[in-house]
């Protein structure tokens, strides 16, 4: 697929920018491998918005994603998308881009938004809305050492194909499996609502695919 078809794709299939609204309803979520679950963090769900940076290359789109710091106090060194809670009065075009900013010193005005994928709620609390922002030319990065150990790209094709999505778990307390969506570039190990949300971005420019990868079929029988 060509660049500009793929940014005409975006265009077409991703919800307008200007039609968000804080009280918007998850599409998908950390439960909808583990039914019957429930949030492990009680009260209304916390608005927050991730950017996912597309990045035009002649040999086929990138995707900008990040590994978190090893010094946070949650989510150490997990792969993540720029992002976080929206700030009083924000958009969560608004966070997207200020936390992107702050994170990686990624330049507002080098990103055009796009549209937005579907909202995800995940078990700690929060109503993710995904910013999908394409980048023609990448400006020069600086890692926030507070936040981000590494940034790194992954080609879109990779992220998007099944074949390379897999379930992965954690063992929960009393012996309950923690169901999640996997997929591994390189040396990085994309899990959870990050994978969940690339995978929510897969089926709504493509659509679902009628059946499970080899992997998940297994995991599932």
């Amino acid at each position: 697929m060509s660049q500009m078809t793929l940014r005409d794709r975006l265009a077409e299939k991703l919800a307008p920018a200007d039609g968000w609204r804080v009280e918007t309803r998850a599409v998908r979520s950390d439960f909808d491998l583990n039914p019957g679950a429930s949030r492990w963090s009680p009260g209304p769900l916390k608005p927050a918005a991730v950017l996912i940076p597309i990045i035009a290359d002649p040999e086929g789109a990138r995707v900008l994603l990040t590994r978190r710091a090893d010094s946070l106090a949650k989510h150490t060194g997990q792969v993540a998308f720029p992002g976080g809670r929206l700030d009083p009065g924000e958009t969560a075009v608004d966070a997207a881009l200020r936390e992107a900013r702050e994170e990686v010193d990624l330049d507002p005005a080098a990103v055009t938004v796009l549209g937005l994928s579907d909202a995800y709620e995940t078990g700690t609390g929060y109503l993710v809305t995904p910013v999908i922002g394409w980048i023609d030319a990448l400006p020069p990065l600086i890692a926030s050492p507070d936040e981000v150990a590494e940034i790194f790209q992954a080609p879109w094709d990779f992220l998007m194909d099944p074949v390379n999505h897999s379930r992965d778990h954690l063992e929960a307390p009393a012996g309950v499996k923690r169901w999640f969506w996997a997929m591994t570039w390189n040396e990085q190990y994309i899990w959870g609502a990050t994978a969940g949300i690339i995978r929510g971005l897969r089926a709504r420019l493509y659509g679902d695919e009628p059946n499970l990868p080899a992997s998940a079929a297994e995991d599932a029988a």
